[in-house]
């Protein structure tokens, strides 16, 4: 079951939801990182959440701050420190308008 903002969006404009979900290739950055060649803009941004999960990568004191490794670093510009609502933008960057 959806949320009712969810579901609205999604019914509004299906269009967003299909660039969400369609495989892309990815850039040889993320290509490295996810292991994968190709993967969705959502799979991307889970398979990254999971690896920060994984290895305790947020703020004990602040869980709206995202401490990066090198690993990390190398997908979020170099940035030692990123706060939760950066990370959609900046995986983003990676996906070019006419991949597909």
């Amino acid at each position: 079951m959806l949320p009712p903002r969810l579901k609205k969006a999604i019914t509004d404009n299906p269009k967003k939801l299909a660039n969400l979900i369609d495989l892309v290739n990815l850039p040889s950055t993320l290509r490295e990182f996810v292991g994968q060649s190709q993967i969705s803009h959502l799979g991307c941004f889970m398979r990254v959440w999971s690896y920060i999960k994984d290895n305790n990568l947020q703020d004990p004191n602040n869980k709206n701050v995202v401490k990066c490794d090198e690993k990390l670093k190398g997908i979020l510009l170099g940035k030692p420190q990123v706060e939760l609502c950066e990370l959609p933008a900046l995986i983003k960057l990676h996906f070019s308008k006419e991949q597909k």
